[in-house]
């Protein structure tokens, strides 16, 4: 299925939940945020959100420093 993340068109396999997707892209959960489809999805929801053909993600990483 395709689905947009960051801006870019990506092809991944069919019935991962959003948590599973972060897995997938090899991305640590623990300090994501979220925005599905232009809203914001809770960490509570990632478990139980579907990903969908044509979804729209954009997925900020928190960096610390200073």
């Amino acid at each position: 299925m395709t689905v947009t993340i960051n801006g870019e068109a990506r092809e991944i396999p069919d019935g991962f939940n959003v948590a599973e997707l972060l897995g997938h892209l090899g991305i640590a959960a623990d300090r994501v945020a979220i925005e599905r489809n232009r809203d914001i999805l809770p960490r509570a929801q990632w478990h139980g959100t579907a990903v969908e053909t044509n979804d729209s993600y954009e997925i900020v990483h928190f960096v610390g420093g200073g």
